[in-house]
Formats: C-alpha cells, sequence, structure tokens
C-alpha cells in the first residue's frame, strides 16, 4: 500500500502577518499533510486560536525568548512518535530555530536557519550554526533514521540559485564558505529534492528582498529547501516551488512523498 504525503515549508515572515494575506486560504487549496513555517515571529499566547493550530490535528511551536524575532512552528494531520523543539544547543533553542519530530519513516527537521548579514557575530554564530548541525544530522543519519530538512537555510548553494552570482559572491547566503557548507551537508547523504525533479530549471527562486522591490524583476534567491536522505529519493513523486503565492518575502516550497 502507498500512502501519499505532502509537506509544505514556508517562512512566512510573520504569522499573524501572512495569516491577513491569504495563509488560509493558501493551506485550503494546497491541503498540505504536514506543514512547516519559519519565522513566526510570535509565541503562542500572542496569537489567535485559530492560528495556534491552523486546523490542524497536531502543532508544535518554538518560539525565541526574542518576542517578535524569529519562530518556527510544524503542524501535522500525522501522528509523530517523538517531538523535540532543538538539537541539544541551547543557544539554538532560545533562538527559536527548530522543531524535530519523528513520523516513523522518517525524522523532520523544521529549522530557521540563521542570517549573518548584520556584522561579524552573527556571521561567526551561523557559521558555528551550520558546523553543529551537520554534526548533529550525521549522527541521526547514522543511526539508522531517514531524514527530510525543510526550512529556510539563509544559504543559497549554486550559481543557478541567485539572479546574480557574481555581484552576490560576497554576501552573506552565498559566501564561499557557506556554499562549502552545502556541499558537505549533501555529503553526509542529503538530496535537493527540487533538483532531483527539475535539474536543469533556471529562474526558480524563493526569496526576494522586499526593499528592492525585486520580486517584480524575479531578481530571487533560492534559500528555501526541502532536502532528504538518498534512500528516500525513490519515494519523491514531485517538488515544486510555489513563486505564484505571495504573502511573505519568500514564497512556499512543497514535496510529495509516495511512502510505502
Amino acid at each position: 500500500m502507498v500512502v501519499t504525503m505532502k509537506i509544505v515549508s514556508w517562512n512566512v515572515n510573520g504569522i499573524r502577518a501572512c495569516a491577513k494575506k491569504g495563509l488560509q486560504d493558501f493551506l485550503a487549496h494546497e491541503k498540505p499533510d504536514i506543514f512547516c513555517v519559519q519565522e513566526t515571529k510570535a509565541h503562542l499566547e500572542q496569537v489567535d486560536d485559530a492560528i495556534k493550530n491552523l486546523g490542524y490535528k497536531k502543532a508544535l511551536w518554538s518560539s525565541a525568548i526574542r518576542k517578535g524575532y524569529s519562530g518556527v512552528a510544524t503542524f501535522s494531520n500525522r501522528d509523530w512518535l517523538t517531538e523535540t523543539t532543538h538539537f541539544e544547543i541551547k543557544k539554538y533553542e532560545d533562538e527559536g530555530r527548530t522543531v524535530i519530530t519523528d513520523f516513523g519513516p522518517f525524522v523532520l527537521y523544521n529549522i530557521y536557519f540563521p542570517n549573518g548579514g548584520s556584522g561579524d557575530v552573527r556571521h561567526q554564530f551561523k557559521q558555528e550554526f551550520l558546523a553543529e548541525l551537520n554534526k548533529h544530522l550525521a549522527k541521526t543519519y547514522k543511526s539508522g533514521k531517514q531524514v527530510v530538512v525543510v526550512g529556510d537555510y539563509n544559504v543559497a548553494h549554486k550559481e543557478v540559485d541567485v539572479y546574480d552570482p557574481i555581484r552576490l559572491s560576497k554576501e552573506s547566503g552565498f559566501l564561499p564558505e557557506e556554499r562549502v557548507w552545502f556541499d558537505e551537508f549533501l555529503k553526509i547523504g542529503f538530496l535537493d529534492t527540487f533538483r532531483l525533479i527539475h535539474p536543469n530549471v533556471k529562474d526558480k527562486y524563493t526569496w526576494w528582498n522586499y526593499r528592492e522591490l525585486a520580486r517584480i524583476s524575479n531578481r530571487g534567491w533560492r534559500i528555501d529547501y526541502i532536502c532528504v536522505t538518498r534512500e528516500l529519493a525513490p519515494l519523491v513523486r514531485d517538488a515544486k516551488i510555489h513563486d505564484e503565492v505571495e504573502g511573505s518575502d519568500h514564497c512556499p516550497v512543497s514535496l510529495i512523498l509516495d511512502l510505502k
């Protein structure tokens, strides 16, 4: 028996703001079994009841200590076996960076990766996060678990993933060391599901700078990903970038798995 599962990930850039811009309409249309959001910018007590679970059977939020900052949440109509909001290092949990849920066939990591663009301190914080995450994921994978990593990676991998690779090669998110990190991440045993399905597609991005009105001319970055361990690759039926969907400076990305 094959069970189809749709996973959608979206950096909503404020879940309360996105809820006023068609979030529930998008969910009603796409009907994801699992919906992962990043940059909620909210604590549970700050949101309306309808947003707390968005109509899903289960919801797990991880909010930053600092209000109005960061935060992730995972919503699901499928039962998960275990749940946690961190991967062993408290300073990342304090920023509401991760929600980890074990669905049985795979462990789902919903992650809002740090942005290192504000200066040397945050750049170093981001590099430490990336290194620690790879150690953790390698350990999980070696334990025999299949893994799905969704979220705003805040790193574009290849030149095709940014609108101007030469100019942007000196900007946080497309620095040489960050692209090397992405290479090492894939070497653990991961595959980029969008490139698995669409290996030669160009000009598909997931984030556009609001201040530069970059979406109008599609001057974007592909920094939102759904990556899976290689054993899950045969189960990937489709992967999409929903760049027609507005409501945030990011657009949603999705994955459909045919689980046996």
